[in-house]
């Protein structure tokens, strides 16, 4: 059981705006609103950021932030708004809409607020405001919806492209609770199953009025409404693949100009049932161990590490940016691993004795041609070895035992390249694909790679983490240095889920990036950044095969 017990209150905030600046020429702007929370001072992290909506000036984010709330704290959160103008994770080079700065406390204080956008010259930006809505987390029950459509109006020539709205009722008007995925050009539509916080879409109350609006998609940001219809949970729970229960998509415009009209089509619940989702800390506490794999590049893009310049170049006072990464994760994920043994592996090298032996073979050659020939012929590389040079027994002892390693290691291999993901990837994998065999929430494997640039085999780590995308697993990258990332937030998909050059598409977001130089040395904000996705994952992870914490007992019983 991992050491720390001080359990906080969650709360759940859900984020909109109204009126932001339209920074676009031929459309409008494409928010996305980034959470950043205040560690010390003058120092933010980044905690999350919401999805991008295209077209969109008075978005209401789908994405909701679950944070821990500590009543004797003072605990500084601020939203900042951004146009997005490319793929870049970097929002430096998106066009900032505004920010608002606040405590926790005073949005669970007010339950809602809204305050005025501002610049950073604390300027009004424009006449841009945000709303952020606090919920307190005190009920676990999730809703599981099978849901399909038919005979939906056609709004663009012969087709629609709908998706559905879920919104609760509140004192205030309607909350989105949930947005499906778009069903392209089709007028009787299946959307994938989904779930919904019972807290988000009627406040545990089952006879609560819930809205559904279908919407037809538009690149513009203009959708065009199908039709809506207003429901409750405990009609929808009537539903069965069976017999469905079905509600009339009515539009009102239609309704009141056309004479004759019956519908725009019919939304079937096939399936709606109600669960209880176990928590992060119901997994711990049950007994789930987290396995912690560490993964260092050490390709020659690095440096030389004997020269100052070198990322991999250790000061006098035993630091770089890799073993500031090694110490900040794994300071806090150790305490879930009961046995505090971490395999730890190399990749992109020349190891021993392979390019010892032929280095000193070669120096002894008297050509350079034949020199240059006896390395490309005998030099090997390997994309996968134990940093111990134990490949029967990997693992160290702590991070203590990682770092160690890690110092004995550097002198002994050649940085060589090029930067290939997908082996280490698919070794981390292969123990996750034994754990799931077993059917039980025990285990679970974290696999953190530090990096310092491009990966040469994209489409095979693409198709690496799709496949690690249905097994108990998740992976942390860290790039380190200055070297463009792109690639990593290609990765690290937030916005859709990633897709394989074959075409497969990854069952759950698995990798999250960050880059070391955004945190300047705060080791804390670090790990809290790189963690603060991985409760979310496990828990959506097992809760998606309904498996219980190991050592469930009568306080995880499900209502």
């Amino acid at each position: 059981m991992p050491g720390a017990t001080h359990l906080a209150t969650k709360v759940e905030l859900t984020i909109s705006c109204e009126n932001l600046m339209d920074m676009d020429v031929f459309s409008k702007s494409d928010p996305l609103c980034a959470l950043y929370i205040n560690t010390s001072g003058s120092q933010w992290y980044e905690f999350g950021r919401t999805e991008m909506i295209l077209n969109c000036l008075n978005p209401k984010f789908a994405k909701k932030f679950v944070l821990e709330y500590y009543f004797e704290m003072v605990q500084k959160l601020k939203f900042s708004v951004y146009d997005i103008d490319n793929n870049t994770y970097d929002l430096g080079d998106d066009d900032f809409l505004g920010e608002m700065e606040c405590t926790l406390g005073q949005i669970v204080s007010s339950r809602q607020i809204t305050r005025p956008l501002l610049l950073k010259n604390n300027r009004h930006a424009g006449r841009g405001t945000i709303t952020v809505s606090a919920e307190e987390i005190t009920d676990n029950r999730v809703a599981c919806f099978e849901v399909s459509a038919r005979r939906l109006d056609k709004k663009f020539l012969w087709w629609s492209d709908p998706f559905l709205e879920f919104f609760k009722q509140t004192e205030t008007g309607w909350q989105l609770a949930h947005r499906t995925e778009v069903v392209n050009n089709n007028l009787n539509p299946v959307w994938k199953p989904f779930r919904i916080p019972l807290r988000s879409l009627c406040g545990g109350e089952v006879e609560r009025p819930i809205k559904i609006d279908c919407y037809d998609y538009r690149y513009s940001g203009s959708h065009d409404l199908i039709g809506s219809l207003r429901t409750s949970l405990s009609d929808m729970q009537q539903g069965t693949h069976i017999s469905p229960v079905e509600f009339e998509c009515i539009n009102p415009k239609k309704l009141a100009r056309k004479r004759g009209y019956k519908n725009s089509g019919v939304i079937c619940i096939r399936h709606c049932q109600v669960l209880t989702e176990y928590t992060f800390l119901d997994y711990i506490m049950g007994g789930c161990q987290l396995n912690f794999t560490i993964a260092i590049d050490f390709t020659g893009s690095n440096g030389d590490p004997s020269s100052p310049r070198s990322l991999h170049y250790i000061n006098p006072d035993g630091y770089n940016e890799y073993l500031a990464a090694i110490w900040a994760v794994g300071a806090v994920i150790q305490d879930y691993d009961s046995n505090k043994m971490f395999p730890a592996f190399g990749f992109g090298a020349q190891i021993p004795p392979t390019w010892q032996v032929y280095s000193n073979l070669c120096d002894n050659m008297m050509h350079n041609a034949l020199k240059l020939l006896c390395y490309q012929t005998h030099l090997q590389v390997s994309h996968e070895f134990p940093i111990n040079f134990n490949p029967s027994n990997p693992f160290c002892a702590g991070i203590e035992g990682v770092v160690a390693a890690y110092q004995k290691c550097l002198p002994e291999v050649k940085l060589y390249g090029p930067t290939n993901f997908a082996p280490i990837i698919n070794h981390a994998a292969h123990f996750a694909r034994q754990a799931l065999r077993q059917n039980t929430a025990s285990q679970y494997y974290v696999l953190l790679m530090i990096t310092d640039g491009v990966i040469t085999d994209m489409d095979q780590t693409a198709a690496a983490i799709v496949e690690a995308s249905r097994l108990p697993m998740s992976i942390i990258i860290v790039g380190v240095g200055n070297a463009d990332f792109s690639a990593m937030e290609f990765l690290d998909s937030d916005d859709k889920l990633l897709r394989s050059p074959w075409g497969d598409v990854a069952a759950r977001d698995i990798v999250q990036f960050v880059p070391f130089r955004t945190f300047q040395g705060n080791r804390m904000a670090l790990a809290q950044s790189v963690l603060a996705e991985l409760p979310d994952q496990v828990v959506s992870f097992f809760n998606s095969y309904n498996l219980k914490p190991p050592n469930k007992s009568s306080q995880f019983s499900p209502s």
